[in-house]
Formats: C-alpha cells, sequence, structure tokens
C-alpha cells in the first residue's frame, strides 16, 4: 500500500505585509500550529526592519542584520507559505487578494500589517524630490547614495521634516553618524506644534538640548514645497538642501481606499476592539495600517507589537468560529528616545531620564526582543492529525469541473502548426513541424523547490526550456503534468490556476505556450513539462561539440543545492534566498542566443548532475578533457557559506561519486569543491567558446544581465589521466 498523503487543510490564513505584529502572527503560529490550516504570508521584502533599533543603526551603533527580522526561516518555523509579492487589491466579497504579477490568491481569513508611508502628497514636490523614511530599506538604500555624495563635496545640508520622536531619532542618529563631517549641517522643521508634540515638557527639554549640543538647527515650521536642490517652509523660508528627509504625518497604502473595506477619514482599515474589520468579518489589521476604532491610537511600533498576541489569537478564534477577545491598549507606556552616541532618555507619564545607562537598557531590551525571532524550524508533522485516505491511480486526478475553470483561464495562442489543443481539448494534441526543421524534445519533472506555486510554474519552465536553448532549439509547445498535494477543493484550484500561470507565461515569453496535459493528487506539490521546440538540423549545439583549446564560460552561478537545502533547515538568509530565485528566474534564451553567436559548439545546461557531471557528459562526447578553476566559478550569495557549514542537497552525495574524474581535487577549499557537484535548478549554460571571441562573448552575456565567467580550458585527453583537472 502506498503511503497516505497528509490530511486536507480545511482552511487559508493568509498574512499581508511583515510588520511587527505579523512576526509575532509567525511566531506563534510556529510555537503551536494550527490543524487544518494553511498559513500563507504576502510580503515584498523577506527582511522585516525592527524601528527600535534602526536609529542605532543609523548612528553606527548596530550592522543592518542587527536590526532585521528575517521572514525566510521564521515563516518556515512557522510551516508558512512565503509568497514574494506585492499586495494590489482586495475584494473582500470574492475573499481574494490581488498581487502585481500573478493571479489573486484565496483566503478564509486574512490579516493586514502592511504599515504605512509619510503623507507626500500633500507636500507639493515632495514625492518626486525627497525621500520619506519608510519603506525603511528602500530609505537606507538611497541614504547610502546621499552619504557617498556628502562625503565627496565640501559643503551640504540635510533638512528633516517632522518633529516627532522619528524625525528627532533621525536627526540625531545621522548627525552622529556623520560626525567628521563637520561641513554638514543639518536642519530640523519640527511643524508648527513644535518638538515632540505628544511628550511632557521635561522630554522636550532633554532632547532640544542634545540638539542643541549636536548643532542641529530647530525650526517650528511645516515643510510647504519641496524642490530637486531646496525646501520651501509654511512661514515662506527657502532652505537650500542636499536632500530632504520625511519623517511626517503616516499615509496608507492607496489600494486600501478601493477594498471595499470600512476605513477611516485618513484611509486607513478601520478596526474594532479585536482588530477585526469593521465592515468584513474576514479581514483583520494591526500596525500602522489600522485604525483603532475604540479609541484613536499613534501610528507607533510599541502598539503593533502588543497587538501581536492578540492578534494571533483572534485569528486562531476566527478560523475555529469561537469568540475574539479584546485587545486593550495601555493608557501609558515606556518612550526611549536615543540621542545618536550611546546615550538616550526615557519617558513614561511624568518620568523623564536620561543618560548612558538608558541606552544600555534599551540595547537590552532591544535585543531581547530581536532573539525572540531567530528560531529554529518546527520538527516535521507537528500539529497534524492522523492523515485521511485519498485514492491513487486514476482516481487521484483532480475532478472535471476544477480542471475546467482553471483551464478556461489560460490564453489562447495561436502556436504555429497547431492542429489539436486547448482550444478543442482532444486526447492528444496534435502539432505540425516546420518544413525542414527536427523535433526536439525533453522532459522535466521537479518536487516543489519553493512554497509559492505561481513562482515554481516560473521556475519550472524555465528549468526545461534550458534543454532546449542549449540544443539550439526553439521553444514552441509544452505539455504539464502537475501533482498537487490533498487539500480543498478551492485550494487545490488556486494552486493549479497559480502554477499554470507562472508557466505559461515563461513559455508566452519563449514563444510557446501550453496545449494540454495530465493532473492528479500526491504527497507534495509537484510539477514538470514535456517542452517540445524545432530547429535546423544542421545547427543542433550537443555536449559532445567542445574543440581543443576551448575556453569553457559559464553563465550563471552555482549553489542553488545548498541555499535549499540551508532554507529547509531554517538556515538560509531571505536575501540570500532572494537572490536566489532571481537566479532561477532568469531567461536562458538569450545567454544561449549569445553563445551560438561567438561561435558555441558545445553547450550544456547545468542542472542536477552539477558542474562536474554535466561537464564530464561533455568531456566523454567529445573524448577531451579539460582544466578547472574552482576559484573561478562564480557562487550565489551565501552559497559557500552554506557549504562550509555542511548543508548539502540530497543529491549531492551521489553527484561525489563522480570525483574519480577529478584530479588534484586538493587545489582549492572543501566548500569550493563542493560547490562544483551541488546540484542545480534552472542552471545556467556550460559551453566552449574559442579564445578569440571569450572577451565578446563575456561583454554580450553580461551586458544581458549574465554573471558569466571563464572557469576553465578544453584539452586533449591524456590515456588513462582523470579527464577533469582542477587548477589553483
Amino acid at each position: 500500500m502506498p503511503a497516505m498523503p497528509p490530511e486536507r487543510p480545511v482552511r487559508d490564513l493568509v498574512l499581508v505585509g511583515g510588520g511587527h505584529s505579523h512576526i509575532e502572527v509567525l511566531r506563534r503560529f510556529a510555537l503551536g500550529p494550527e490543524p487544518g490550516v494553511r498559513l500563507t504570508v504576502v510580503s515584498t521584502a523577506t527582511l522585516t526592519p525592527y524601528s527600535g533599533m534602526l536609529p542605532g543603526y543609523l548612528a553606527g551603533h548596530y550592522r543592518r542584520e542587527d536590526c532585521h527580522i528575517d521572514l525566510e526561516p521564521l515563516a518556515r518555523s512557522a510551516r508558512a507559505r512565503l509568497i514574494r509579492a506585492a499586495a494590489t487589491g482586495l475584494d473582500p466579497s470574492a475573499r481574494l487578494l490581488h498581487c502585481a504579477g500573478r493571479p489573486p490568491l484565496a483566503y478564509d481569513v486574512l490579516s493586514l500589517d502592511i504599515g504605512s508611508t509619510p503623507r507626500l502628497d500633500v507636500i507639493p514636490g515632495a514625492r518626486e524630490h525627497a525621500l520619506p523614511v519608510k519603506p525603511v530599506d528602500a530609505f537606507l538604500d538611497r541614504w547610502e547614495a546621499i552619504e557617498a555624495r556628502l562625503r565627496r563635496q565640501p559643503e551640504g545640508r540635510i533638512l528633516i521634516a517632522g518633529g516627532g520622536a522619528g524625525g528627532v531619532e533621525l536627526a540625531l542618529s545621522l548627525r552622529h553618524r556623520l560626525r567628521d563631517l563637520g561641513h554638514v549641517r543639518f536642519v530640523l522643521a519640527a511643524g508648527s506644534q513644535g518638538l515632540l508634540p505628544r511628550h511632557r515638557a521635561g522630554v522636550r527639554a532633554r532632547l532640544a538640548r542634545a540638539m542643541a549640543e549636536a548643532g542641529i538647527d530647530l525650526i517650528p515650521a511645516a515643510l510647504a514645497a519641496v524642490g530637486a536642490d531646496h525646501a520651501v517652509l509654511a512661514d515662506g523660508r527657502r532652505i537650500a538642501a542636499d536632500a530632504v528627509l520625511c519623517a511626517i504625518d503616516a499615509a496608507p497604502a492607496p489600494w486600501l481606499r478601493d477594498s471595499g473595506l470600512a476605513i477611516d477619514e485618513r484611509g486607513f482599515v478601520a478596526v474594532d476592539a479585536t482588530l477585526r474589520s469593521t465592515s468584513h468579518p474576514a479581514v483583520f489589521a494591526a500596525g500602522d495600517c489600522a485604525a483603532f476604532t475604540p479609541r484613536p491610537l499613534a501610528k507607533s511600533g510599541v502598539y503593533a507589537v502588543r497587538q501581536g498576541p492578540v492578534l494571533a489569537a483572534n485569528l486562531r478564534r476566527a478560523l475555529r468560529t469561537v469568540p475574539l477577545r479584546p485587545y486593550r491598549p495601555q493608557r501609558r507606556f515606556l518612550t526611549l528616545i536615543s540621542t545618536g552616541a550611546r546615550h538616550a532618555v526615557a519617558a513614561r507619564g511624568i518620568f523623564a531620564a536620561e543618560g548612558d545607562w538608558v541606552w544600555r537598557w534599551k540595547d537590552r531590551i532591544d535585543r531581547r526582543f530581536m532573539a525572540m525571532y531567530r528560531m529554529p524550524p518546527m520538527a516535521a508533522g507537528a500539529g497534524m492529525k492522523m492523515p485521511a485516505m485519498r485514492c491513487g491511480g486514476c482516481g487521484a486526478k483532480l475532478g472535471p469541473d476544477l480542471l475546467r475553470r482553471v483551464l478556461s483561464d489560460l490564453p489562447r495562442r495561436n502556436l504555429p502548426g497547431m492542429a489539436v489543443g486547448l482550444d478543442q481539448p482532444d486526447d492528444a494534441a496534435v502539432v505540425a513541424l516546420p518544413p525542414g526543421r527536427v523535433l526536439v524534445t525533453s522532459v522535466d519533472f521537479l518536487p516543489a523547490l519553493v512554497d509559492d506555486p505561481y513562482r515554481f510554474g516560473r521556475i519550472v519552465a524555465h528549468h526545461a526550456l534550458g534543454d532546449l536553448y542549449a540544443m539550439g532549439a526553439e521553444p514552441a509547445s509544452a505539455l504539464a503534468i502537475a501533482s498537487l498535494a490533498p487539500a480543498s477543493e478551492a485550494a487545490q484550484e488556486a494552486d493549479l490556476r497559480a502554477l499554470l500561470a507562472g508557466a505559461d507565461d515563461v513559455l508566452a515569453a519563449a514563444g510557446a505556450g501550453l496545449i494540454g496535459g495530465h493532473s492528479g493528487e500526491g504527497l507534495e506539490l509537484a510539477f514538470g513539462l514535456t517542452v517540445n521546440g524545432h530547429a535546423d538540423p544542421g545547427r543542433l549545439t550537443v555536449k559532445g561539440g567542445l574543440r581543443r583549446g576551448d575556453r569553457l564560460i559559464l553563465t550563471k552561478p552555482l549553489g542553488i543545492g545548498t541555499l535549499f537545502a540551508a532554507a529547509m533547515r531554517g538556515a538560509a538568509t531571505g536575501p540570500w534566498i532572494d537572490a536566489a530565485l532571481a537566479s532561477l528566474d532568469q531567461p536562458g534564451a538569450a545567454p544561449a542566443r549569445i553563445l551560438r553567436d561567438h561561435g558555441a559548439a558545445g553547450v550544456t545546461d547545468v542542472t542536477g548532475f552539477g558542474l562536474i557531471g554535466h561537464l564530464l557528459e561533455m568531456l566523454r562526447a567529445a573524448g577531451l578533457a579539460a582544466t578547472l578553476s574552482p576559484a573561478a566559478v562564480p557562487a550565489l550569495p551565501g552559497a559557500l557559506d552554506c557549504l562550509r557549514a555542511g548543508h548539502a542537497s540530497s543529491l549531492a552525495p551521489a553527484n561525489l561519486h563522480q570525483g574519480v574524474a577529478v584530479e588534484n581535487a586538493s587545489a582549492a577549499p572543501a566548500e569550493r569543491i563542493a560547490l562544483l557537484y551541488d546540484p542545480q535548478t534552472a542552471g545556467g549554460f556550460l559551453a566552449g567558446v574559442a579564445t578569440e571571441q571569450v572577451e565578446a562573448c563575456l561583454a554580450a552575456l553580461r551586458d544581458a544581465g549574465c554573471t558569466a565567467a571563464v572557469i576553465g580550458e578544453v584539452a586533449a585527453a591524456q590515456g588513462s589521466a582523470a579527464p577533469i583537472r582542477l587548477i589553483d
């Protein structure tokens, strides 16, 4: 009897945004999964900045990674799908979340924690010329360029708009950061209410003194307009400025106004005491994007952090359809404001204090908070019930109505030579070959590398098309085979629609399209494509086409296998996986064409057998040998770190058996050697190019966005010597 798959999830919980409240939801779901619930996180960024430590980072006291929470391992610990996408709209009646460039996501319960950004639209020129402090990572990236420019100039001025705690900390932190640049002046336009209007006089006096000691000019006027090199204040003053930084009143995401949700007069999602939408019971909101209707709350990270536990509990309760618990915001809370150096001001009610000890106290609180969200992945099977029985054979096929709905959404394309396809479904597709061309066909089938079905569909399509491109063929059509994990019909329909849409988007860009396929249930999500293309039989590029003296060019960095092995163990960072996903989603058409244009005759794509395995196939087919420089082989960010830590793909040990064909394996550090055997998905091309064409070929590849490198040279075979010799 085959092993039975896990119980089908019954409810979909979707978290939109990775803010302070949602990271606590993820932590609590990691500590205690909710049976029968599929958890999905939708976020454009995998690193969530912690607002409490950002002033310290800007002042130079922390590293960037110290003040960011990595959603990649946290989501994996919570057994959550992490979908890297931007939310663009909501249809609460149909319970659909719309995201940029992909099919909508269905939900049973949805939570919004997408933060806010400074309200720039009310200030002429601000959107074009000012730099808002949120989104934080966009601010940090742009600030680096501003700082570099200031260090090259003989003088400079930074104007910061906003007299709240955020604006004050920003001014003091950046002044401390640039303390060696006496020629740079700082101006804080605090607004008509002056400095820290929500705080008591003792706190305001302490921070005003700190600003005066730092040489920051304080102006009690609001920002009225921004130009390319100046700011205009509400009192009429025009101030020259190299940069205008905005830490002013918050504005919500624009799409919330068209979402159908109840919103307040400023456009934030109206929620009741339980953090549930006042208009749509299946939607919750927390943090800066929420308007708490029982009483107004400031846009402060303190409230978002305190809302997290209540939100986590109420999302579970909503899924269980039991009464919710109220969130009771505190009337007073401790505020700790950094002054740039390792010094801070503390305030709570009438209490106020300052000193280096306050900064150390704040530092301990912040580091303890961050430590809570660095968690190991949960053990497999935690919180799962006994599986339900599922059928095998054709009884495992997906239902006809489901398929009909999904296929009706796929675009219909007039593919050349198409006689029978999805327009008139039959038992098989019928395609005619162009005259004088030969059929080139290949098949790939992969278990899910990522838990986002749309992105996985794209990856599989790139991976499968690589075989056609390597042989010089033009893609024409594809047959799909999909295996979906047991789930509700609605969930399976959404996953299949996303999977096929991802694949079809890549195929369409390649000039091909889906013409049929097969689907069914299995233990887990898996997907494959049989890709068909055609080629001029006299211009095929084959593995055995290598020539003595060819330089070996690799068009993509390696490391996919080790990075995703590490990710499964919660040991890969979000930025590492972001870089890997960008590599996986890089089309192969342009690099394959460039290689052919520069005379490459021997070409293959580097996939599951690793660089060594695929190079051996080429050398054996050509009867040649090669030298290979491990140091020249490009690696994806984090790949060498993962190999050094012992994270290997399950196929890596089998690939290592090919080591008998390699000489001088001690020519490089162990992790560099291991990289050569690392299995790749949607890998780059390995090709032999004549020496006189190499520089032009590399330049063209790099112009096309490839991380291409010369990694070795083809040589004559030497009797019984190993066909591959590693060199320093």
